[in-house]
């Protein structure tokens, strides 16, 4: 199992070629989107076009949704590194999911998530 953040998503819905190859060597691998990062690609569409390639990129990945436990952690993580390590309210339930599934989460993004214990991020390809 893979779990993914918003970015490389983007990547891949931009064909950016180290992406659909990266994406194309773990084809038998499941891919794991967070919900808040499902929602998060929602929000940047600027169309209904954009929208439905959205919906279709994403539709053969198991969207996980934290438990209420993996919440009230994430919360804590957020009032305790807010303001020390700027961490933002969706890096802190997308690592806090990371964190209680056990997995480490596929991102470029490693300064937003640094304020998280016990999370391992890995950047899954070269830019």
């Amino acid at each position: 199992m893979i779990l993914v953040d918003t970015d490389v998503v983007i990547d891949l819905l931009r064909n950016l070629p180290q992406a659909t190859e990266w994406f194309a060597s773990i084809e038998d691998e499941v891919i794991i989107l967070p919900g808040y990062v499902a929602m998060e690609l929602v929000q940047g569409c600027r169309s209904r076009a954009e929208l439905g390639i959205v919906e279709q990129q994403i539709q053969g990945m198991m969207v996980v949704w934290p438990d209420p436990e993996t919440c009230n952690s994430a919360l804590a993580v957020y009032a305790k590194r807010r303001f020390s390590h700027g961490l933002g309210l969706l890096d802190a339930l997308v690592g806090q999911l990371a964190v209680s599934l056990d997995l480490p989460l596929h991102t470029f993004n490693q300064k937003h998530y640094s304020g998280i214990d016990g999370l391992v991020t890995v950047e899954p390809y070269g830019r």
